[in-house]
């Protein structure tokens, strides 16, 4: 099992090998690109050189790039930790040409990497490309791919762009399958995002420059780009699903268990998850010059510091930790990053620095305020400026600021924190928008900070009226739209809920004076509610009024079932135990999807367990009741937080059922949890819960998937009519119905297995189709050849054994024609396979038969075929290669 530092040589040396420059990973900080706020993929050092602007000594290079991504659209913070595979800092190695090498070499280095030099089994991989790239189809087939493992993707999932314009060209990509036992589909299907398929290669085919016309032309120098995350492979060939589990990071999370006297991989595992991987992230960027301050990539590292701070004050620890963990780090990845190593006092003393600063943040502010104060003249206000410093770097709200000077009777100049505090929004403004976000994402920005966000009205109504603040068309503010166009607009206020904690967006429509707009979703960015539409009628203006209705019969199905969620969760806690939280839901119109934690798969008894006891509490028929608490009160009462949700201030608190030994101020209440989500009134509006079962979802992660009230119903009524309909075929009661289909399916495998020899026997006899049963002398070869029918291509190989060992020596063909398709298998004792191969003798054939293709192993081989009239000269075809 190779280390990850391993791994990673393993790589450079291999396409040193192949004549590729060894180029030391660039800086965090780019050089190249000030659009982006870190380097965040192997090709940004590379970026002039693709484009012609920049030229070096070598046309061939290969890395192992150091990546932070903790901003803008990469920004996975939140995550980190909790998942298998976000981290803040992580490594890509890549290999790259520039107008050397194209696709006929790049698609054989990867494939030849991937499963000679690490070994990976061939059967678990299968590669994408651009739809219409027949090119990289087409080598995929010759490294030896199998065309049903080669998957067309229509989308830019498989198409790559610098930017607006530029270099770009179409992908490739290679995925590990993990298996049937983890939940999710292959990369194209409805199911590509579980973790069954793992991408873990990808090659990009820089051939085209895109220009602002939207038109395309093909570079002079064609290139290639490829990216292979180290952490991810590096699970893999460790035999793990989860990048936490290599032994890089468990030698980091062992260092915090050491540190903290915390087990390592205990219930508070995550926390050491955390530390390890901002350790890495956070020594990397002081290495390479960043500093923790309160702006720009600054800003960016005290945050996940801190995070990482706060993560090592959860596991108890009282004094500074994270110094203390970087002689462990510069052991690990010390000597693939001598930077690492040369920072290290540097790093050791921020990291204390920061933490100690941390742990004294309290104390630290309130004398700065008592510095501030002694130094004002008599009854001068406290400059915003130093108000919002309090605010900003040690977390002091303005209106403590104002309490503690106002028992000294002094005040705060409100308009020098606005300004100051309207400074550093321009100062945020400018590190996010260098984050690589979007363009067209900067509108919300702008709308939130200009219009304000959208104040959510729809736990009470689902009807009101609002005022427009914002039109969208085509990623451009406008001031009107019309009739067919496709719009976002932007509501001070609105009933429609905005997709967030699992339940999905509301749709209906909006209604002015002079339009109509059919909503189809709403979402959420910066605070704001975009409603996304389409105008049926009229126009719609910026500013006017509108009314806005939600569609009441989807939203009563959707509140159904998020509250269905919450009696759904509880009951698992209560049947499984405590360790189970969400990890993860769906609240739909048609139905509800709950992760959790959980390490197997629930027994029928325990699926009934939870099954009755939803449906307990939904027939008790309590009121559904919320209260705005602070985060620290919910949880002291026992309320539980919902997985991917963030907290403010204030949160809301929904608590449902009644139970004698429950949670909440009474110790009554069965469900507790903080949810932004709308729910039902009482818990009887549900109407019933039918669970459908019970499934993988990730590694310790289980998904159910249920139905609510009609749903619910029609799923009933309709597996009832199943069973009537087997009842009256079987002509059988209910409780005889299993016994009975025992009885047949045993019956039809007998039959099937009495069939399947007859067939056989009746083929071996020459009677099952034409072409005779003898022998010819072919070249000095025997060779049978017949056509069969009546016989299924898996009997194929059976009866090309059986003939092989009646000839003794020679070759054997079979063709069966089946009705609608002609199956051919071959066959060649084991004495003439040097001479003569069945893959041949099929592909011969399958030509003659309408199909192309075929394969095997030269002693045994099988292909398909169209068109059974012309196996006479299939069977001419394959005596002609003997």
């Amino acid at each position: 099992m190779p280390s990850l530092n391993e791994v990673r040589s393993t790589f450079l040396n291999y396409f040193e090998k192949q004549g590729h420059e060894v180029v030391s990973s660039s800086p965090l900080v780019p050089r190249n690109d000030p659009t982006l706020m870190f380097v965040n993929s192997g090709m940004v050092q590379f970026k002039n050189l693709f484009t012609g602007v920049e030229h070096r000594d070598y046309k061939r290079a290969t890395t192992a790039q150091k990546c932070v991504r903790a901003g803008g659209k990469h920004n996975d913070l939140d995550n980190v930790g909790y998942t298998a595979r976000h981290h803040t800092f992580f490594e890509m190695l890549g290999n790259f040409s520039f107008g050397d090498y194209f696709k006929n070499e790049a698609i054989p280095f990867a494939w030849n990497l991937v499963t000679k030099e690490f070994g990976i089994d061939k059967s678990k991989l299968l590669t994408t490309v651009y739809h219409t790239d027949d090119e990289a189809f087409e080598i995929w087939k010759k490294v030896g791919v199998p065309e049903d493992r080669i998957i067309r993707i229509a989308t830019s999932d498989n198409f790559w762009q610098m930017g607006p314009t530029g270099p770009c060209g179409p992908c490739t990509e290679i995925f590990y399958d993990h298996g049937d036992h983890i939940w999710g589909g292959p990369p194209g299907s409805p199911e590509e995002d579980g973790d069954r398929f793992i991408e873990i290669w990808n090659v990009v085919f820089m051939q085209n420059e895109q220009f602002e016309d939207g038109s395309m032309r093909a570079l002079d120098m064609q290139s290639i780009d490829t990216g292979m995350g180290l952490e991810r492979i590096g699970a893999l060939l460790q035999g793990s699903h989860d990048n936490y589990d290599t032994d890089l990071f468990k030698y980091l999370i062992e260092a915090s268990a050491n540190a903290t006297n915390v087990d390592p991989y205990g219930d508070k595992n995550v926390h050491h998850r955390v530390i390890a991987d901002h350790l890495r992230s956070t020594s990397f960027l002081i290495a390479d010059g960043v500093m923790p301050s309160n702006d720009g990539r600054g800003y960016v590292l005290r945050r996940i510091m801190r995070r990482a701070m706060r993560h090592a004050h959860l596991l108890g620890a009282k004094d500074p930790v994270m110094h203390r963990l970087v002689s462990a780090l510069v052991t690990q990845m010390g000597a693939a990053y001598p930077e690492l190593r040369q920072a290290q006092p540097m790093i050791e003393e921020t990291l204390k620095l920061e933490e100690t600063r941390f742990k004294q943040t309290l104390d630290r502010g309130l004398k700065l305020l008592d510095d501030e104060i002694d130094g004002l003249p008599e009854g001068a206000a406290l400059p915003g400026a130093a108000a919002f410093k309090l605010y900003d770097t040690f977390g002091f709200p303005l209106d403590l600021t104002q309490d503690a000077l106002r028992e000294k009777g002094l005040s705060v100049d409100i308009d020098g924190f606005d300004s100051a505090m309207n400074d550093q929004k321009a100062k945020a403004r400018a590190a996010w928008a260098g984050s690589g976000e979007a363009a067209d994402a900067t509108i919300w920005f702008d709308i939130a900070e200009n219009k304000g966000v959208t104040d959510f009205l729809g736990y009470d109504t689902e009807v009101a009226e609002g005022q427009v603040i914002a039109l969208v068309k085509d990623g451009m503010q406008v001031d009107k739209v019309g009739k067919g166009d496709s719009v976002q607009i932007a509501m001070n206020q609105t009933p429609f809920y905005a997709e967030s904690g699992g339940q999905v967006g509301d749709t209906g429509v909006l209604k002015s004076e002079t339009g109509t707009v059919r909503i189809i979703d709403t979402r959420k960015a910066a605070g704001v509610f975009i409603h996304f539409g389409e105008v049926t009628e009229g126009q719609i203006s910026l500013n006017e009024g509108a009314v806005l209705e939600v569609d009441h019969d989807r939203r009563t199905a959707i509140r159904a079932n998020h509250s269905a969620t919450h009696l759904l969760h509880e009951a698992l806690r209560e049947c499984l135990g405590d360790h189970v939280a969400q990890r993860g839901s769906l609240n739909a119109p048609d139905r509800l999807r709950f992760d959790f934690s959980h390490g197997k798969a629930l027994s029928d008894s325990e699926l009934s367990k939870v099954t009755e006891d939803v449906n307990t509490f939904i027939r008790q028929n309590t009121s559904v009741e919320t209260r705005i608490m602070t985060p620290d009160d919910a949880r002291e009462i026992g309320a539980q937080a919902l997985f991917g949700e963030k907290y403010g201030d204030e949160v809301r608190v929904v608590s449902m059922g009644q139970a004698a030994t429950g949670k909440g101020q009474d110790g009554q209440t069965y469900s507790l949890e903080l949810c932004g989500g709308t729910h039902v009134k009482q818990t009887g509006d549900i109407g019933m819960c039918v669970i459908l079962g019970d499934s993988a979802s990730s590694a310790g992660v289980r998904r159910i998937e249920a139905l609510t009230g009609q749903a619910a119903l029609n799923y009933l009524h309709d597996q009832a009519a199943t069973l009537a309909s087997v009842m009256a075929s079987l002509k059988s009661q209910p409780s005889e119905v299993a016994d009975r289909v025992d009885a047949l399916l045993s019956e039809r495998k007998a039959l099937s297995n009495e069939v399947a020899q007859l067939r056989r026997e009746l083929a071996m006899a020459g009677g099952a189709g034409q072409g005779g049963g003898e022998a010819k002398d072919i070249n000095g070869v025997k060779f049978l050849a017949q056509v069969v029918t009546g016989v299924s291509g898996k009997d194929l190989p059976a009866l090309i054994d059986e003939h092989k060992d009646r000839l003794g020596s020679g070759a054997v063909l079979l063709i069966a024609d089946t009705g609608d398709k002609v199956a051919v298998a071959a066959g060649v004792t084991k004495d003439l396979t040097d001479k003569v191969s069945a893959v041949d003798l099929v592909k011969a054939a399958v030509l003659e038969l309408g199909g192309k293709g075929g394969g095997g192993r030269p002693d045994m081989a099988q292909g398909g075929g169209k068109d059974a009239s012309n196996a006479d000269a299939a069977i001419k075809a394959a005596e002609a290669v003997i």
